[in-house]
């Protein structure tokens, strides 16, 4: 049985972020503003890769964006499984 697990890209959907925020027309302080974080390390973090936002934060995120959370998460690798006979 070969298993392939799909695992989230997380420069990608770094970039992904970046992308999306800055076609919003908004500053990473502006999403600081959202979140009422009181630094944007964590903004920087989630769009360099390093950390992925929360389940809750993914959910603001695709409500601000006006998307998906499908459309910001990027994943690698397709979910493959074998069917016992």
């Amino acid at each position: 049985m070969t298993q392939n697990i799909p695992a989230i890209n997380m420069i990608a959907t770094g970039q992904r972020i970046t992308d999306l925020r800055v076609a919003a027309g908004m500053s990473v302080k502006d999403l600081q503003d959202v979140f009422g974080f009181n630094t944007p390390q964590s903004i920087y973090k989630w769009q360099h890769g390093t950390a992925m936002p929360t389940l809750d934060n993914l959910i603001v995120l695709a409500a601000v964006f006006g998307v998906a959370m499908d459309d910001i998460i990027v994943v690698d690798g397709e979910w493959l499984y074998a069917q016992s006979a």
